[in-house]
């Protein structure tokens, strides 16, 4: 077989240049194939591994890629929806404390309220108790008062002085008579 494509290769050569484009020319023509079969071998078996090695680790890489950024995503999503559900339970757990002191601030305002109610009451009664206390002693002051007068009045009119203790009480006796009628 080497013999046969050393000839086709003699007559190739003695034949230089082609007459026309359309021209055939079997010599060319199967060394054309054999060189393209030769290379497309060598690359089948050299090239063609380790492109498909590389192309598989590529796709590997980018399925592992992918995976990860669903995951991430995944993730993403789920730490979206956490952190909304915890703006939310922040936001009810404000409310809530917002609820708690302005319940505590009325009901201290009602305390304090009520505390100055009740010491205004307290106030009042011992104003009253005093003056009372006062009305009575002014009372007391009067009575003794009015028995002297009474004393000094009727010792004029009989015209002896009226001093004793009995006197005293005789007036003392007759004015508490003139006040519970």
């Amino acid at each position: 077989m080497m013999l046969s494509l050393l000839a086709l290769v003699q007559e190739g050569a003695e034949h230089v240049g082609p007459g026309s484009p359309f021209e055939v020319n079997p010599g060319l023509i199967i060394w054309t194939w054999v060189v393209f079969l030769g290379l497309f071998a060598a690359l089948y078996k050299f090239v063609w591994p380790s492109i498909l090695k590389v192309t598989e680790e590529r796709e590997r890489t980018i399925a592992q890629q992918l995976e990860a950024a669903e995951k991430a995503n995944r993730e993403a999503k789920a730490l979206l929806e956490e952190n909304r559900r915890l703006m939310a339970e922040s936001k009810a757990q404000a409310q809530t404390m917002l609820a708690e002191a302005k319940a505590a601030s009325e009901k201290e305002r009602a305390a304090g309220l009520e505390r100055t109610r009740h010491e205004s009451e307290e106030l009042l009664a011992r104003a009253r108790r005093e003056i009372a206390d006062e009305k009575d002693k002014a009372l007391v002051e009067l009575r003794r008062e009015a028995v002297d007068l009474s004393l000094a009045a009727a010792s004029k009119l009989v015209g002896s002085r009226l001093d004793s203790e009995a006197d005293r009480k005789l007036v003392t006796d007759y004015l508490a008579t003139l006040e519970h009628n």
